[in-house]
């Protein structure tokens, strides 16, 4: 059974549209792992434009699951992790203004510093990760860097998930055999969803663990709507 590690950052843009504390980010932690999640993953981005840096470290105290934080390993975001110790940090080469993730590591190219940052997570216990595409020659750079798992790059999958082409997935398999192969763990995460998670974890040998945010807070809502919409009639008899 792949671990489920619920990404937080939409229920933070949410909260950060209006001010305030509404939603509760620490509640909803609270709350998915409650329900069952295995994991809380977070997404901090140097501008805090939904994750603060600050909910990083308020959050410590709250998961008790595995707790993921995820990242472009600049100084600022090297040393919150350092500070937290989360159960797992997940390298991940995003750019400041990107919207979201959108390409996984040339591993070849920063294989050092790759290498170096890696080496400083491990010495303070904390198991490391990189956002790869599923590219053989990746995966194989990855294990160069002594990374302990790769976090698959789901977005193409998806994509050809949605236009029917099954065949979307082999190269998914590909990569998720080789890095069996190589002793690193796999993760995956980007645009997995209901309707394409169960085929997913089917074709992908050895998946530990999957990181969903958008896709469950959108789920969320469309399947409590009609809950909350009675409990508001109710009210106003």
């Amino acid at each position: 059974m792949a671990k489920l590690s619920v990404n937080i950052n939409k229920i933070a843009t949410l909260r950060n549209s209006r001010g305030g504390n509404v939603p509760d980010l620490l509640k909803v932690a609270a709350d998915v792992q409650k329900f069952g999640a295995q994991g809380v993953t977070i997404h901090p981005r140097p501008d805090e434009r939904h994750i603060r840096y600050q909910d990083a470290r308020d959050l410590v105290p709250v998961v008790y699951t595995e707790y993921n934080i995820e990242g472009n390993p600049v100084k600022k975001f090297i040393d919150l992790v350092l500070e937290t110790k989360p159960t797992q940090v997940t390298l991940v080469p995003d750019a400041d203004d990107a919207i979201t993730s959108n390409a996984g590591w040339d591993t070849l190219k920063h294989k050092s510093f790759l290498q170096e940052v890696i080496a400083e997570f491990q010495r303070n216990g904390i198991r490391t990760s990189i956002f790869v595409d599923p590219v053989l020659k990746m995966v194989e750079g990855a294990k160069e860097t002594g990374a302990d798992r790769i976090e698959l790059y789901t977005e193409a999958f998806a994509h050809e998930y949605g236009l029917g082409n099954m065949q979307g997935i082999k190269p998914y398999t590909d990569a998720a055999s080789m890095a069996n192969d190589l002793g690193l763990g796999v993760n995956a995460g980007h645009d997995l969803s209901l309707d394409n998670i169960k085929f997913f974890k089917e074709n992908v040998p050895g998946l530990l663990e999957v990181s969903i945010g958008h896709a469950l807070i959108a789920e969320s809502l469309y399947l409590g709507l009609e809950n909350v919409i009675n409990m508001y009639l109710q009210k106003l008899k």
